[in-house]
């Protein structure tokens, strides 16, 4: 298994299992990033139950010290950093010795159902 994986494998990996295009899945990403931005732009929380939840939260000013000058101290300022709290789902997941079996390929959509022929009625004696 890769120990990394870029967003265009992911994308293309998307593709393969939800039978979609790569741009398809590009696209449903970015619309996902978006989602996740805006909302946590907002102060909420989007939460994919069992795997986690995305947030922002807000780290407090706080003194440290100037590494340049370590007798120096200055004041660090407030700032909002995103976060990201594991499901339990997920955690489950790393537990059991590394990533689960890979999920069943989507199936394709079946095709359109063809209407039933009626039977021709016998010929009137």
């Amino acid at each position: 298994m890769e120990k990394s994986m870029s967003k265009a494998e992911l994308m293309e990996k998307i593709g393969e299992r939800a039978h979609v295009s790569k741009k398809q899945a590009e696209d449903v990403m970015q619309s996902f990033e978006d989602i996740v931005y805006e909302t946590l732009r907002s102060g909420g929380e989007v939460t994919l139950t069992g795997f986690g939840t995305f947030l922002a939260k807000e780290r407090h000013s706080r003194m440290g010290v100037n590494p340049q000058k370590p007798t120096e101290r200055i004041k660090i300022p407030a700032v909002t950093v995103p976060k990201f709290k594991a499901g339990k789902a997920l955690k489950d997941a790393l537990k059991q010795g590394g990533a689960t079996a890979p999920a069943e390929p989507v199936s394709p959509p079946p095709a359109e159902p063809t209407p039933p022929v009626e039977p021709t009625p016998p010929p009137a004696s």
